[in-house]
């Protein structure tokens, strides 16, 4: 029997590059991003099988074109890591950029309903499937000037229960993994490529690695098809909330 096949978006970087690392031996790879130099770097690297698709989540036909020109042996996926999702921005309401408003929205919810309407409908055919959520912290709790980006993340917890409500009847399994502090790309985008403010998100206390959340997934996913691993909330120690951190060393 051929090994099943799993697509995550967001594999250029992060927890998708950490969770195609991981699953590479267990799994027939999908791995998706923007950035196509970083996927076929990644790809000589795994050791599994493995496909490319190189768009952006943002972009609806885009999303729909590039998998439904993967090859008929590869339409069937057995597992969708939504995974792709940006933060861009930490500022009050009023001060906020629409750009990054738009990017935010545009990535974290419209994207990751265009990835799931574009694999869901062969999963509901063949009655099995799992979809896992990358979610946050941010979508359990609201924290100061981060309006939007919470409220996305909001949305992606509405629309995780949403779909294990509808897809029930189906078989498919739907999991939130809602990471806290997670040392990444993550602040570099969300501060523009300040790197030197990314790297005081991190100081002072042992952030989570994006190899701490793919063990995660690949936990979750090594459950038996009768127990599904619903909503997941893993953070570092060090963190008790959004805005508490025992940066005992500061």
């Amino acid at each position: 029997m051929s090994q099943p096949i799993a697509l995550i978006t967001g594999a250029t970087s992060g927890i998708g590059e950490a969770t195609a690392r991981l699953l590479t031996n267990q799994y027939r790879l999908i791995i998706c991003g923007r950035r196509k130099d970083r996927l076929e770097s990644l790809q000589a690297e795994l050791a599994g099988e493995s496909q490319i698709l190189s768009f952006d989540v943002r972009d609806k036909d885009t999303v729909f074109t590039a998998i439904n020109s993967l090859p008929e042996e590869w339409q069937k996926v057995d597992v969708l890591i939504n995974n792709a999702g940006n933060a861009h921005g930490l500022d009050l309401i009023h001060d906020g950029n629409t750009d990054d408003w738009d990017a935010m929205i545009d990535i974290n919810v419209k994207g990751l309903l265009y990835v799931s309407k574009a694999v869901l409908l062969v999963m509901v055919s063949r009655k099995k499937g799992h979809i896992i959520n990358i979610s946050s912290i941010a979508g359990l709790e609201v924290y100061p000037k981060g309006n939007v980006y919470c409220a996305s993340k909001h949305a992606v917890d509405a629309l995780t229960k949403g779909m294990r409500m509808d897809l029930n009847e189906h078989g498919i399994k739907v999991t939130s993994i809602d990471p806290g502090l997670v040392e990444t790309e993550f602040s570099e985008v969300r501060f523009k490529g300040d790197s030197e403010k990314a790297e005081q998100v991190y100081k002072n206390y042992k952030p989570l690695t994006a190899h701490d959340v793919a063990e995660t997934i690949e936990f979750v996913l090594s459950r038996p098809a009768h127990v599904m691993i619903g909503d997941l909330l893993i953070l570092p120690t060090d963190q008790a909330s959004s805005t508490i951190v025992n940066k005992k060393n500061q």
